[in-house]
């Protein structure tokens, strides 16, 4: 019922015209007197379709459907049936509502996202706060948003706390608390506490207006089975013009003519494609997941092999801490900890940070603290010269001990892991262990892949040692390591007639590839512009999860344009031998056509529905990371 409210208010006049057109041909049949106003639903719902269709031919060079109709309509009234000649336009007209309605509703789920852009913010400056355009914020501002407000620019939170509703965006149904130092994205919604946010991000750079681009380049009609529907329509205009005229030389009934052209109209083949593909894009922007290429989708049901990248897509891209190691039997790995953790807290390397973040305890403090780019840092703690860094590093300070600390070291590495060294006074006593940590779902997901019959391989940068770690634990079928971006482009296109390949990437380097396989998703979707601008598929949030979502929807909707296509041919030759043989009249032969064309168009919209998403009792509220250590 709201599909057809949201029809007729975006669609008032082929509306009105319709209902003028019915009340006009009810009232020529109630008084004889009045069979003049049979011509009003000729003028209103049939001239349109046919000047549209002579508009096509002449200007574009386009065969469609309407060229039936329109001769039907046209052979109709030459031949005194004008009751048909009406009844056959308002049908039409209310098929071409019906189809109409449809897409608007699936395209009304991409596109609502257009319509969180904020006009005006907030902006706190010299103390003073000030409604002003969008437009005229600026980097550096201080923007403030009250409950309620959608967030109208990109940036970090520097005071208040709040939960923000990020469910327009990632289709996460559990808000997102936030406080000082966190991310906040624009078309996200503020509920309850007041924060204001420091801008990073302004105009065209911000996350929903990046999406709102990636929307309005989304595109149905570059599906290649549209473009074969198309093709088969010009065919099927011919051959409807073959029989109508050979059924007349036959029987020389020109009732029987007009019928087949009526009913041999190919506008349920042609419909079967892009509703299809535009309601199953509805569904999957519900769950934050923009289709830029509606071709993607039919393209994904084909797909036999995905390859991912590592960092960002199967990890959370956070090194962690596992912990230290000990080979120094006078100094155990729980002082190791306090004491390099406190140098590392003056660090802002990634290594540094993460084991600065694993200590637990109160944090020592470090004094006459040095970093060493490339090499690692140093400093003193309760008298005591602490170093960590890599191996060149503790050649150089703490030469003592260096030997058997990288033959125990050594073992670590081999399984996949990072180490950080660790010295004090010159003497080598340990090491940290290091590694990335996979998302939450990542082995989850490539089993489901794989039980899809998909062949996974994952595409890393890192060495031998962590990929095989990596691509083990998570029970890939292959791994390349040591991947530069040419490496993964040339991997896709190895793969090119032999296997169809779907690339899964997040970052710049993923981007070659994301272009040259036969489906691009870019993962973290605003991220990394170049990966989006890339890709034929945008998850907006980076939930792995979703990709075997996509893969089933995809197959959903391929089987559905095949069903609806096998369907509309079936039913326009039964209708049309039917035709031939005086068994269906122009009316019934303009109603059975429409009717065709409603059930395909309702077996695609049976797709903004189709559940092929991961349990809602499953924790969906961030990227998550493993508890145990990768």
């Amino acid at each position: 019922m709201s599909l057809v409210k949201d029809a007729i208010s975006e669609q008032k006049i082929p509306f009105a015209c319709i209902v003028i057109g019915i009340a006009a041909l009810l009232a020529s049949f109630l008084a004889e007197w009045a069979w003049p106003i049979v011509f009003v639903p000729i003028l209103i719902c049939g001239v349109p379709i046919v000047w549209g269709a002579i508009i096509g031919v002449v200007k574009e060079h386009d065969i469609t459907a309407d060229v039936l109709v329109s001769v039907a309509i046209v052979a109709s009234v030459l031949i005194g049936e004008y009751d048909a000649a009406a009844e056959i336009a308002i049908i039409m007209q209310i098929g071409g509502f019906l189809e109409e309605a449809t897409v608007n509703h699936a395209n009304a789920s991409i596109m609502r996202l257009v319509g969180m852009r904020p006009a005006t913010a907030r902006v706190v400056r010299g103390g003073q706060e000030s409604t002003v355009p969008v437009e005229d914020v600026v980097l550096g501002d201080t923007v403030r948003v009250i409950p309620g407000e959608i967030v109208p620019v990109d940036g970090v939170v520097l005071s208040g706390t709040t939960s923000v509703n990020n469910s327009i965006l990632t289709g996460e149904s559990v808000p997102r608390d936030v406080a000082p130092g966190d991310r906040v994205s624009s078309g996200t919604v503020n509920m309850f506490g007041s924060v204001d946010i420091s801008v990073d991000r302004v105009g065209d750079d911000t996350t929903i207006a990046r999406m709102t681009r990636i929307i309005e380049n989304a595109d149905a009609g570059k599906s290649r089975v549209v473009r074969t529907a198309d093709r088969w329509a010009v065919y099927i205009v011919i051959i409807a013009f073959t029989v109508a005229i050979l059924s007349y030389l036959a029987f020389q009934d020109v009732y029987r003519s007009v019928t087949v052209l009526v009913v041999f109209c190919p506008c349920a083949l042609i419909l079967a494609t892009p509703t299809a593909i535009m309601a199953a894009a509805g569904n999957m922007s519900k769950r934050g997941i923009l289709v830029k290429d509606g071709g993607a989708v039919e393209r994904m049901a084909s797909v036999d092999t995905i390859l991912m990248d590592k960092t960002g897509t199967l990890t959370t891209g956070e090194i962690v801490c596992h912990g230290f190691t000990s080979t120094d039997t006078a100094t155990d790995a729980e002082i190791i900890e306090r004491f390099v953790s406190a140098v590392e807290s003056r660090s802002e390397h990634p290594l540094g940070r993460a084991i600065a973040s694993a200590h637990r305890g109160e944090m020592e403090p470090a004094e006459d603290f040095a970093y060493m780019p490339g090499r690692g840092v140093s400093g003193t703690v309760r008298g005591l010269r602490v170093t960590a860094g890599n191996e060149g590093l503790m050649t150089e300070l703490c030469p003592e001990n260096l030997d058997a600390t990288l033959e125990s070291a050594a073992k670590v590495r081999d399984e996949g892991y990072t180490v950080v060294f660790s010295g004090i006074d010159g003497r080598t006593v340990g090491f940290a262990v290091l590694s990335d940590t996979l998302k939450r779902d990542s082995a989850e997901t490539v089993s489901e892949l794989r039980g899809l019959g998909i062949r996974t391989v994952m595409l890393t940068g890192d060495d031998r040692h962590v990929a095989r770690r990596i691509a083990d634990s998570l029970g890939m079928d292959d791994v390349i390591w040591e991947c530069l971006p040419e490496d993964k482009l040339r991997t896709v296109v190895s793969m090119e007639g032999e296997r169809t390949t779907c690339m899964v990437g997040d970052g710049i380097n993923d981007a070659p590839a994301l272009k040259r396989a036969d489906v691009g998703i870019a993962m973290g979707g605003i991220g990394n512009e170049m990966a989006t601008e890339n890709a034929d598929i945008v998850f907006v949030d980076d939930d792995v999860s979703k990709i075997g979502g996509v893969v089933r929807l995809s197959r959903r909707t391929l089987f559905t344009i095949k069903a609806g296509i096998t369907f509309s041919i079936v039913l326009n030759s039964v209708a049309m031998v039917m035709a031939v043989f005086g068994l269906m009249g122009p009316i019934a032969g303009a109603l059975v056509h429409n009717i065709g064309s409603v059930i395909v168009i309702i077996m695609a919209a049976l797709l903004l529905r189709y559940e092929c998403w991961p349990s809602p009792g499953r924790d969906r509220t961030g990227p998550g990371r493993t508890t145990a250590s990768v």
